[in-house]
């Protein structure tokens, strides 16, 4: 029996190209997955690696193999993936390995509606249906294949979402990463009132310019030094599938995905008052603080997008958050699109005169460390002794929702969490100054690594 343990993650297909993910384990998948969410049809995307077309026809085959049809929707970002299983009311399958290098690739799924798929929703069974090489039904007539593009439908629909036509001109660099951003920024900012400088928008999945991660600051120095260079009022970077979106403002300097995630939240509260906003436990104090005193309840979750999605249909939040800048919206089958908060970014600095650092500013309340790993065997050894020296200070609380996050009687506070799929600790530190960080960030680092 096969064992793919090594490909199959918490909420996705991942694993190298030739290695560990070629056509023969990819059309089973297909299979599976057709067995698993049933007909009358399927909807497939892909990015823009060499290997993603070959990939996707491999699996368009297993799913027709079962008697159900393919939509191919051709090359797409995820959320334009998502928007097609929404519009559509399809399952579907992207494929993608997001910001990971060349030789990586992998399959996000979901059921009709952009309804996630993880391990607990189907991706164990799929996983379980592949190992042990069930057997196509016989005597099935095989599904067919549509191709369709979707890319000026999904253009149109987000800016159903966010007016711009009346906004004040804006001068804005766009980094694609040569990624999928390359192929959807240029027919969703087509007719806005922006100026597009763009840096690297061929599509080529080999990235020669720098990883489409712009979580790592080093893959936003392009970014800064272009915004300042040609004086433009906000910078954005999408990372490789183009679900993610990172800002920086007229100083090139980076606006935290916790004071976007607030931001957002106040022009959602503003057309749904009283809304519910979903947060991880990791984004900033401030995103809450600001949802409460704009009258929004805010919802507090674990990291990953099935707990984010999952806490918003059963809450019926109109917009969530995460510190990775994964933004989910109601509106948007409570999927992530970077693309949608962007357009509400931009439209918020063009609803205004002043500059992007001064929109910002009120929501940026604290210093943060970032997210700091460190290399441990002993994981869950390492988070006892961080709860044996922090547990027995006054005022000191501790909560296990995901990892330890531990507040501070000042104000202060950190998360630790396990990776769960390195041997790795996670640290994120917020407190009232840089100082402040830096001095606990030190302490804590001191004891996980010691």
């Amino acid at each position: 029996m096969r064992d793919l343990s090594a490909i199959v993650k918490a909420y996705d297909i991942r694993g190298v190209v030739g290695e560990q993910l070629d056509a023969d384990v990819v059309r089973d998948f297909g299979a599976a997955f057709a067995r698993l969410v049933g007909g009358p049809a399927v909807v497939i995307g892909h990015d823009m690696r060499d290997s993603s077309p070959g990939l996707a026809a491999a699996f368009a085959e297993g799913v027709t193999r079962q008697g159900i049809d393919v939509v191919s929707i051709g090359l797409a970002s995820t959320d334009m993936l998502y928007f097609a299983s929404g519009k559509l009311d399809l399952p579907g399958a992207m494929f993608t390995a997001s910001h990971n290098p060349a030789q990586y690739n992998g399959i996000k799924l979901c059921r009709a509606g952009a309804a996630p798929i993880g391990q607990n929703t189907g991706l164990a069974q799929i996983r379980e249906d592949v190992e042990k090489n069930t057997p196509d039904a016989e005597g099935v007539n095989p599904g067919t294949l549509e191709e369709r593009n979707l890319l000026a439908d999904y253009a149109a629909y987000l800016h159903e979402l966010v007016d711009l036509k009346d906004n004040r001109p804006l001068k804005i660099v766009v980094d694609a990463g040569n990624g999928m951003g390359g192929y959807t920024v240029p027919k969703v900012f087509e007719g806005l009132p922006f100026e597009i400088v763009p840096m690297y928008f061929e599509l080529d999945g080999s990235f020669p310019n720098h990883e489409a991660n712009p979580l790592d600051p080093k893959n936003i120095v392009d970014l800064q030094a272009k915004v300042k260079e040609v004086g433009a009022d906000a910078g954005v970077a999408f990372d490789g599938d183009a679900d993610r979106c990172f800002v920086v403002d007229e100083r090139g300097e980076p606006v935290s995905p916790s004071a976007i995630t607030a931001l957002v939240a106040v022009r959602e509260l503003q057309k749904d008052p009283g809304g519910t906003i979903i947060h991880n436990l990791i984004t900033s104090h401030a995103v809450p603080e600001i949802v409460a005193e704009h009258g929004g309840k805010p919802v507090r979750t674990r990291v990953g997008h099935s707990f984010i999605k999952e806490e918003m249909a059963k809450t019926g939040a109109i917009f969530g958050g995460e510190h990775s800048a994964h933004y989910y919206f109601r509106d948007f089958w409570r999927a992530d699109t970077g693309m949608l908060a962007a357009l509400h970014v931009l439209a918020a600095l063009g609803e205004q005169d002043g500059p992007l650092s001064a929109l910002t500013h009120d929501y940026e309340r604290y210093a943060a460390s970032g997210e700091i790993n460190s290399t441990v065997s002993d994981q869950a050894g390492r988070l006892n002794a961080i709860k044996d020296e922090f547990g027995g200070r006054e005022g000191v609380t501790l909560d296990e929702l995901d990892g330890l996050t531990v507040g501070l009687p000042d104000g202060s506070w950190f998360n630790l969490r396990a990776s769960n799929t390195e041997p790795l600790l996670r640290l994120n530190v917020e407190a009232a100054t840089p100082e402040a960080v830096a001095a606990l960030r030190d302490e804590v680092l001191a004891i996980v690594r010691a």
